[in-house]
Formats: C-alpha cells, sequence, structure tokens
C-alpha cells in the first residue's frame, strides 16, 4: 500500500474510490472521497482517505493536504454520467481494487469519524468493524447500484443493509437511491438514524418513531457539483458535536445550500469557511 503522508491521529477517515470521471469537457476527478475530503479539511478536520487506484493516477492530487493511503490498482475507477430530461444515465468502465479490512492503518481504526463512501461496491462493509470507538457515517449509494455486461448502471436493493445499517450511527441516502417507498421504511427500521436527502426540497430526518423534515435554505444556484457529499460531511462533522440528529441536519443543509453558490472547489471552501464562523 502507498501512503502518501505521515501518518497519525486523525478526525475524519474517508474510506472508498477516487474516480475518473469522463466529461465532454476532458476527465474530472470524482467520488465522494476526493469531495468530502476537501469539505471536511475546510472544516477544521484532520481528514485521512483509504482509497484504491492507479498508483500514478493524476486525481490524488486533488488530495494533496489530506493523509492518504492507496491499495495500489492496475485500473482507476471510471464513470460517465450523460443528464437526460428522464434523468442521469450513468456507464462504468473500470473499477480499482476492493478495499478491505487489512487495508486499513493500524494508527487509522481511532479515528474520531468514519465515513464508509462506496461509490462502486468496492468496500467491504465488515470493515465497520474496525472502527469500535468511531463515530460511523454511511453514504451507502456504491451498494445500491448494479451494472450490467455494457456497465449500464441501474439502483438495486443492497442485500447487507438489514445487517451493516444498524452497525452504523448515520446512514444518508438519496431520492435517487430507493426503488420504492416500502424500502424507505424498511430502512428506517434498520438504521439508528437515516437521513433522506431531496436536494433543494431539504432532507427527512428518521431517528427512533420519529420523521423531521428540514427544510433548505433559498439560494440562487451556480453549480451544484459536490452538494451531497458536502452535506453528508457537514451532518457527520456536526453530530459528531451535538449529538443532535435534527440540528445537524439544519447545519448540513445550511452547508449544502451555500456549496452550491460557487463554482469550483476551492471556491466553495472559502464560502463555507467564511459561513462556518458566522453559523447559528
Amino acid at each position: 500500500m502507498l501512503e502518501f503522508t505521515a501518518m497519525g491521529q486523525i478526525d475524519y477517515l474517508l474510506i472508498g474510490h477516487i474516480t475518473r470521471d469522463l466529461t465532454p469537457e476532458g476527465d474530472v476527478v470524482g467520488g465522494t472521497v476526493a469531495y468530502s475530503g476537501r469539505i471536511g479539511q475546510a472544516l477544521g478536520l484532520k481528514t485521512a482517505v483509504l482509497t484504491s487506484c492507479q498508483p500514478d493516477y493524476p486525481g490524488l492530487q486533488e488530495l494533496t493536504g489530506l493523509e492518504v493511503a492507496v491499495v495500489p490498482a492496475e485500473e482507476t475507477t471510471t464513470f460517465k454520467n450523460v443528464y437526460t430530461p428522464d434523468g442521469r444515465e450513468q456507464t462504468i468502465y473500470a473499477t480499482a481494487r476492493r478495499i478491505t479490512a487489512q487495508d486499513v492503518p493500524e494508527t487509522w481504526k481511532e479515528a474520531k469519524i468514519v465515513h464508509l463512501a462506496p461509490v462502486a461496491n468496492e468496500v467491504d462493509p465488515e470493515i465497520i468493524r474496525q472502527f469500535p470507538n468511531s463515530l460511523i457515517g454511511m453514504t451507502p449509494q456504491g451498494w445500491m447500484r448494479q451494472w450490467d455486461e455494457n456497465g449500464r448502471i441501474s439502483p438495486q436493493e443492497w442485500p447487507g443493509a438489514a445487517e451493516y445499517f444498524g452497525l452504523a450511527d448515520v446512514v444518508i441516502i438519496s431520492q435517487e437511491d430507493l426503488l420504492s417507498t416500502d424500502m424507505l421504511f424498511q430502512y428506517w427500521e434498520w438504521a439508528n438514524i437515516l437521513v433522506l436527502t431531496g436536494g433543494v426540497k431539504g432532507c427527512i430526518v428518521f431517528y427512533g418513531d420519529k420523521a423531521q423534515y428540514v427544510p433548505t435554505i433559498p439560494v440562487t444556484e451556480v453549480d451544484a457539483t459536490g452538494a451531497g457529499d458536502t452535506f453528508a460531511t457537514a451532518y457527520l462533522f456536526q453530530y459528531d458535536k451535538t449529538a443532535d440528529p435534527v440540528e445537524s441536519a439544519r447545519f448540513a443543509n445550511t452547508m449544502a445550500s451555500y456549496s452550491v453558490t460557487r463554482s469550483g472547489i476551492d471556491n466553495v471552501i472559502k464560502k463555507l469557511q467564511k459561513k462556518l464562523k458566522t453559523y447559528k
């Protein structure tokens, strides 16, 4: 395994694939670990990423300043997204190595917050048992995808949800992840805290026998890239501080809303850091 910086005690550990996203304008770095990693850093968290890709993948430069451990792979996970009037069509062309418990650096097993962030079924869910003392967040979209022989991606029910949702403190999903309303109620039953995000419509927090709608704030959208990742990181950040599932959603909605008012991760970070100082 390649370690790009010195190992040490960390606040926020992300686990999942960094990706190469094919666009008409050229290749773009993707994956929750890449965007959320920068957002965690912006919120003042000492952040680390455990990922897998080609060791010379240029996209790793996006993680500069973070602690990074790479499981070397022959290929980097590669996606193409096409947006149509009927929604997003997503195709996967390559996948890197699966990430397992043995890949976790020993000193990272005491991370304050652990965010399991698969994008292509690449994280062994058993890895969750390596962090008995951590706050564990899960954005399970990568376990809730399947693809055919041509790489066309479609949603699926994740068989592991019944076992692993209850081992996480917070599970965050989007409306796109759901096949039915019945699935939502089943996930609510299994999860400790379940957050259903709906973009500009806000989110619903399910905890215990309660369901609380939390609206977003009105802003002028410039670029929605990474808003979901911003929400997830901000939620875990605030929940670690407050243990309040609804207040954490209010904070996450605020950060995600402000993130879409800027284009480019560096500009987003400046905006969020400014808002963080005045948030009440």
